[in-house]
């Protein structure tokens, strides 16, 4: 892999010789970039216009304590397909971490996702699985699923009111920066409840951190002699240079790419305020849900405790304040909003991208390309099956590219 970075002279000659040119550094682009490398043989130039590779998933040392901070969000990997498990495998090993959550309501803190624990401790006494089965079914009688009119009303009929009240309303105002009564009820599809102590976030097969990091887990995805990675680049800057007809994978957002000729997509995005704190343990755990609405932040991650295997300082920490709010026309995509607008936009943009496969040899993947939310093991299974079934038909055998973005 070489990287050139701050480069401004670009002219046609620097993007002939190419079989396959990704835009985007992400799980889905490198793992599109790699496939195409290791398996194919082809060259590969792949486009980032940030200064390092990764996309959201890209992590660096805190100078002051070396502490790894995730500089996007917190990202956690599980799965349980056995061969993005076994993919990944190829560029890093793993630790056996465990994501757990706890929530922070009225100065107490609870067990998340709802469980037993949380159950018995919310409502001050011992339930048996059955017993609390009953108590959350009458509390829930309150409104029937069937009638509920908004969010607020969906997850009453699901919980029933206390729980709601406590861990659902203010997160959700937080997060939506909307009442929860004014949001649609198709915002909740189920609320599960665990009627067990279990406390692990995930029920994935397969669950850890990288050893060593993401960002030498990425960097060894593109570290092969095929590949080569150019750092603060536009491709916007630069499309008219790259020769007519070249295979292109494109992950960045499916309206920047159009022009915004349907209109713009509805995101959210976050905001962080990282501080080192003068102690050893913050909080006692990697993430801290607050449920109160009067608290402006959504959570906190304390990220010394992703990897309690490392020798971090004894007397520094590092925690990061996750502010959530609607995304303005500069800030960075993270979750779409997914309204019924933005789906009547996104029918426009799928029939426009069908066009562009069919004319220009542009494919659209990853979450920012098919204005999806998907987990870093749905990123890499998705990669994997457009490289099978369209990519390496097309590099190989001249196949006609799908345009499609269900993939």
């Amino acid at each position: 892999m070489s990287e050139h970075t701050n480069r401004t002279d670009f002219s046609e000659a620097d993007f002939t010789g190419y079989d396959l040119i990704v835009v985007g550094s992400g799980f889905f682009g490198l793992t599109v970039a790699e496939r195409a490398a290791t398996q194919l043989g082809k060259r590969v130039l792949v486009l980032e216009r940030r200064a390092h590779l990764g996309g959201n998933a890209y992590s660096e040392p805190e100078p002051e304590t070396g502490i790894e901070v995730h500089r996007y969000g917190a990202h956690l990997f599980h799965t349980s397909n056995k061969r993005v498990w076994e993919y990944v495998n190829q560029f890093t090993e793993f630790t056996d971490y465990q994501h757990r959550v706890f929530g922070k309501y009225q100065g107490q803190v609870y067990p998340l996702p709802m469980n037993l624990g949380l159950i018995n401790q919310f409502f001050g006494r011992s339930h048996t699985p059955d017993e609390a089965k009953k108590l959350i079914a009458e509390q829930a009688s309150e409104i029937e699923t069937k009638d509920a009119q908004n969010f607020e009303e969906k997850a009453i009929s699901l919980i029933g009111r206390p729980l709601y009240e406590a861990f659902f309303r203010g997160y959700t105002a937080k997060q939506w920066q909307t009442d929860p009564s004014e949001l649609p009820a198709g915002n909740i599809t189920r609320l599960p409840v665990r009627y067990n102590f279990n406390n692990r976030y995930f029920n994935d097969t397969y669950e850890g951190l990288p050893v060593d990091g993401y960002t030498a887990w990425l960097a060894k995805m593109a570290d092969h002699e095929n590949i080569e990675v150019r750092l603060n680049v536009d491709y916007f800057d630069l499309r008219e240079l790259i020769p007519a007809g070249t295979p292109t994978v494109y992950t960045g957002p499916l309206d920047r790419y159009f022009d915004y000729s349907a209109g713009r997509l509805g995101w959210r995005t976050l905001d962080f305020e990282q501080e080192v704190v003068p102690t050893g343990d913050y909080q006692g755990t990697s993430v801290m849900n607050y449920n109160d609405e009067d608290v402006p932040f959504t959570r906190i991650h304390e990220f010394r405790h992703f990897h309690p295997e490392r020798d971090y300082p004894k007397d520094k920490t590092v925690i990061v304040r996750e502010f959530s709010r609607f995304a303005k026309e500069d800030d960075e995509p993270y979750y779409p909003i997914n309204t019924a607008d933005d789906r009547d936009k996104l029918e426009r943009y799928r029939e426009l991208a069908k066009q562009e496969a069919a004319e220009r040899n542009v494919l659209f993947g990853g979450r920012l390309g098919t204005y999806k939310y998907l987990d870093m093991h749905m990123a890499i299974g998705s990669a994997l099956s457009v490289f099978d079934n369209k990519i390496a038909p097309h590099l190989t055998d001249g196949a006609p590219l799908d345009g499609s973005i269900d993939a």
